[in-house]
């Protein structure tokens, strides 16, 4: 069931629910209102029928009768029945339209009136007492008038509020399609949206309503898409070409060994190429495999307490015994009063790769291979601060530093391929932390990396 009739039949429903219960109410107030009525004549007519017939002023009996005959009263099937206190009648007006128990004249004693129903008749007992009588009157009769107003009510209410739920349906059918038209719109919009065209956006209404906000919030989904396929048509354009190039020359290579006229010291000259040229593509895959593992759902990563000082010197251990001609330089600063130390919650092996990154690079950009690390800490955050002394990043290079494949012109003479600091950079986001850098002549290039305490 679409939404457009969900909301009409909710609506129609609520509506007519309410005109129901009013329609309910009406009925039932006036139902009593015409009870309270009738009996109040039954009451009056049962007093004046002891008044006329045992009072001080009497009138004869079958004057009475006769008059009762000729329907000179105001009731429909009129029936009057007196008795006196042995419980036997006196007077009856002869149309045997009831038959009463004594428990009853007993209730009309004891609460001096009563009233009850039989069928369509209804009857009401009132005690008369003088002088000389002890009576019990009952007045009986059927309330063809009234009954027929409260049919005929009945009939307009159930009428109308058939009619009201018809109207309510209609409208209510009409303000959904109407309601629901900026959400068609955006349907069909999204429609025609497809990989090759995320380039398309929808339409933002000058209301700041919900519908807006939908249309705002999916309009930033498509942004994200779009980024995120750009890079990823980047990342392969940029992945092809660097694995390109290492084949393209082991392929040379090997092609011009082939030719060598058993030359061992030219074939160990070319083997020797070819192998540093495999460890560069082991080393470019490995760049590229890691990149990838860290680009998926983050809920995969298994995470615990590390001890981000203690990780900082065994990364600078493993750096200097692979590097040996690089200095690396780590200075701890004492953690602010009440914390645990310099305790994060992360994965430990890629927080190694992240470190160990931000110091090869320091070093590897640095021309005294010189690398100096700060570790300070407040009550909610860690920061490492990696800075070397090396050629400064030209600004204008800077905002796309941290993407794939993308180094500054102060590299191009290093070896590499522009993996290690998009790897860092999406390790920290991992963690929930931040990375940033400042590079100038002054201080050279500095790496500020952020991360929560555990």
């Amino acid at each position: 069931m679409t939404i457009r009739n969900r909301l009409t039949l909710l609506f129609t429903a609520i509506v007519s629910g309410l005109l129901l219960v009013f329609c309910a109410t009406i009925y039932l107030v006036a139902e009593r209102h015409r009870e309270n009525e009738f009996r109040e004549r039954l009451h009056a007519e049962a007093l004046t029928s002891a008044e006329l017939l045992f009072g001080p002023d009497t009138m004869g009996r079958q004057l009475y009768k006769l008059l009762d005959k000729n329907h000179m009263t105001v009731l429909n099937d009129e029936e009057i029945i007196i008795y006196n206190h042995r419980n036997q009648i006196v007077f009856e007006s002869g149309t045997d339209y009831l038959t009463v128990s004594k428990e009853q004249l007993d209730e009309v004693r004891l609460h001096n009136s009563l009233y009850w129903r039989v069928g369509p008749r209804e009857v009401a007992g009132v005690r008369y007492y003088d002088r000389y009588h002890r009576l019990v009157v009952l007045a009986s009769g059927v309330d063809k008038y009234g009954v027929s107003k409260q049919r005929n009510l009945a009939g307009l209410l159930t009428v109308g509020w058939l009619l009201a739920t018809a109207v309510v349906f209609g409208a209510g059918r009409v303000y959904a399609g109407r309601a629901l038209q900026p959400i068609r719109r955006i349907i069909d919009r999204i429609d025609t949206i497809t990989a090759s065209q995320l380039d398309q956006r929808l339409k933002e209404g000058p209301n700041p309503d919900e519908l807006t906000q939908l249309a705002h919030r999916f309009n930033r989904m498509l942004d994200r898409l779009e980024d995120a396929f750009q890079q990823q048509r980047t990342f392969v354009s940029h992945a092809s070409h660097e694995l390109r190039t290492p084949l393209t020359a082991i392929t040379g290579q090997l092609e011009v060994s082939l030719l060598a006229d058993d030359d061992l010291t030219e074939l160990r000259t070319t083997i020797a190429s070819v192998l540093e040229d495999v460890r560069d593509l082991n080393q470019l895959t490995n760049g590229l495999l890691a990149l990838a593992n860290v680009s998926l759902d983050e809920k995969a990563v298994v995470t615990g307490p590390v001890a981000l000082d203690e990780l900082t010197e065994q990364v600078r251990e493993e750096l200097l015994r692979l590097r040996p001609g690089y200095s690396v330089q780590v200075v701890t600063e004492p953690a602010a009063s009440g914390a645990d130390g310099f305790r994060v919650t992360g994965n430990e092996p890629l927080l190694r790769t992240a470190l160990f990154n931000l110091m090869e690079n320091g070093g590897k950009f640095s021309p005294s291979h010189e690398v100096n690390v700060q570790l300070t800490a407040d009550r909610h955050m860690i920061q490492l601060t990696v800075q070397n002394q090396g050629t400064p990043i030209d600004p204008s290079e800077l905002p796309d530093i941290f993407k794939p494949f993308r180094r500054g012109t102060n590299g191009r003479a290093v070896p590499g391929h522009g993996i290690g600091l998009s790897l860092t950079q999406r390790i920290i986001q991992l963690h929930r932390g931040r990375i940033t850098v400042e590079s100038n002549a002054v201080r050279g290039t500095t790496f500020q990396l952020m991360l929560p305490r555990a």
